[in-house]
């Protein structure tokens, strides 16, 4: 099974581009992370996961139909040339749809947060995508099916479809048709997420090539699929109760188990810096002080800060350039 005979599957119809269609998708924290691959083709997960969205940060990404053999692609205002890795990933989704037609696409995608740093914006870029070709080829695809075509651009894109908590199911099938994001009911007004930018440059090692390198190498990732499973459970408890603390301290925890299996892997993957090890001994220093405060991080240097509302001015005096997202408010 290949991402061809998944879209054959949902979209079994040659399609073509209608109207310029432009849309928005969010980026996602994730709580409970995402890390390998049971099905590199497919991006289907070892295991489940868990994320909470950014709300306005994030991509949109506009669709224009064009003439000519070639797709255009532009990130942030700037044209790539076809050979870069941003390029030749967009166009090699779209590829995906033009398996019983020709049709060619300008592409303009503008994320409002630094792109390949660990800030999930391939999962907003490629979800905008995908929700962008469903209006722009007509394809009728309903959201569940919208994020398992999000997920074969990039695993985490299939919770960036939707807003608020989210959950990845893993799934059981070879197709992956049951393995796409959930969106979970519950809503946190209080809920804070600060983010913190040790470095916005594109990272060394991508989470894919990373993703890898750890299931192959690393014995500590025996016991990932474990202590993701339990994790997923506790934060399920803690939204539901809006236990904070619970939340707060399975989602750091969660985080810490996925780097030390990075940095268990050969050669070792270290995504932090000096900084990221900065801030985190100030958020167990202010925690050890009473305030409690948290956080995570995905593969790259950058920290998100979890806290509640009333947390919010003696962080920011903590963390001056922090940004503040919640998630939930208006």
């Amino acid at each position: 099974m290949n991402k061809l005979d998944v879209i054959n599957l949902l979209v079994p119809h040659p399609v073509q581009p209608r109207a310029v269609e432009e849309q928005f998708a969010p980026s996602n924290i994730a709580l409970c992370k995402y890390w390998g691959k049971r099905d590199r083709e497919l991006n289907l997960p070892v295991n489940a996961s868990l994320s909470v969205s950014l709300k306005s940060l994030g991509s949109r990404t506009r669709l224009s139909p064009i003439d000519g053999l070639a797709d255009e692609v532009w990130l942030n205002g700037e044209r790539q040339r076809p050979e870069t890795m941003f390029a030749s990933r967009v166009s090699a989704f779209i590829d995906l749809f033009r398996q019983h037609s020709s049709f060619s696409l300008k592409v303009e995608t503008h994320n409002n947060i630094p792109t390949a740093a660990g800030l999930a914006s391939s999962a907003s870029g490629f979800a905008a995508l995908a929700l962008a070709l469903n209006e722009c080829l007509d394809l009728q695809l309903n959201p569940q099916q919208l994020s398992v075509v999000a997920r074969l651009g990039s695993g985490s894109a299939c919770r960036s479809v939707f807003d608020g908590f989210v959950e990845w199911r893993m799934g059981q099938r070879e197709d992956g048709m049951d393995s796409h994001g959930i969106p979970l009911d519950q809503q946190w007004p209080d809920l804070c997420i600060g983010l913190i930018k040790v470095d916005a440059s594109t990272k060394a090692v991508d989470s894919r090539a990373g993703m890898q390198r750890t299931l192959e190498t690393a014995h500590l990732y025996q016991s990932w699929p474990l202590q993701a499973a339990t994790d997923l459970s506790r934060l399920q408890q803690a939204i539901e109760t809006q236990d904070f603390a619970l939340l707060g301290e399975c989602a750091e925890q969660n985080a810490l188990s996925m780097h030390a299996t990075m940095i268990a892997s050969w050669p070792p993957l270290l995504y932090w810096q000096p900084d990221s090890i900065t801030a985190m001994r100030q958020v167990w220093q202010l925690r050890q002080e009473g305030l409690p405060v948290y956080f995570t991080m995905d593969a790259g240097p950058n920290l998100k800060l979890l806290f509640e509302a009333s947390a919010r001015e003696v962080l920011l005096e903590q963390f001056p350039g922090m940004e503040i997202v919640q998630p939930f408010c208006a």
